[in-house]
């Protein structure tokens, strides 16, 4: 039997293992506002294994289907104030808040 080989332009990229999954929650920074979802990251790295398990399931869909919801790609937007007069829309900058998640 003749065994074809496949060419694609990406490479295959295994899913998040557990074990990965838990070092990223222990990497999350603390004391950062919360997105749209208002989950604080304090509290999802003090939760149970089991809210974990969730969430990691929850990531291995969205990986194997390759797409994020939509609520994940719309930040909320701040203006914070850098400099001189606070009137002028230059002397703002923009900061992001993304979901936790």
């Amino acid at each position: 039997m003749r065994q074809t080989e496949i060419h694609t332009a990406e490479p295959i990229v295994p899913e998040p293992t557990a074990f990965e999954f838990e070092l990223a929650i222990e990497e999350l920074s603390r004391q950062k506002s919360p997105g749209s979802d208002e989950i604080q990251r304090e509290l999802t790295k003090v939760v149970n294994n089991k809210i974990h398990y969730g969430i990691h399931k929850l990531i291995i869909s969205i990986w194997n289907k390759e797409e994020l919801p939509e609520v994940w790609k719309e930040p909320i937007i701040l203006p914070i104030y850098k400099k001189s007069n606070k009137t002028g829309c230059s002397n703002y900058r923009g900061i992001s808040l993304l979901q936790t998640t």
